[in-house]
């Protein structure tokens, strides 16, 4: 069985730039993208400051539930690529603690619970004011397009 590498910040950002270029999460490229860019933690998770903003309301003053989901997607892919790894979202399971405020900073952090090459387990959380507003179980199958 094929094992993921040890994760690092230069395969996290060759795999974001030639995987993700347009990516509407973390892609450079889109102009409409939210620009999340993770870095590698100590801990080998990774972890990743934004901004939101009103433009991705849903009810008044919070984020928008699909914007929570697709944060900690990302997290969970920028994750496997710093362990050298592409891969598909495969399932996805969001659970919504506390409403999200829009106009405040918030952390995601992803990591491996799991690796079964082809297919990855992962984990993520969003935090806000020192609080866990959502978590996340992600399922990843291995792309090798």
């Amino acid at each position: 069985m094929k094992r993921l590498s040890k994760p690092n910040a230069k395969q996290l950002a060759t795999l974001r730039a030639h995987a993700h270029p347009r990516c509407v999460v973390c892609g450079a490229a889109n102009p409409l993208g939210l620009g999340l860019e993770c870095v590698v933690m100590p801990d080998a998770s990774v972890a990743a400051e934004f901004a939101g903003g009103e433009a991705l309301e849903g009810y008044a003053d919070q984020l928008h539930g699909g914007m929570i989901a697709a944060l900690l997607d990302g997290a969970m892919t920028h994750c496997l690529f710093a362990h050298g790894c592409r891969a598909l979202t495969a399932e996805l399971t969001v659970r919504f603690r506390h409403p999200v405020a829009v106009k405040e900073r918030l952390t995601v952090r992803a990591w491996l619970a799991d690796s079964h090459a082809p297919l990855h387990l992962l984990r993520a959380e969003l935090w806000q004011n020192g609080q866990v507003k959502a978590t996340a179980l992600g399922k990843f199958f291995e792309s090798h397009d």
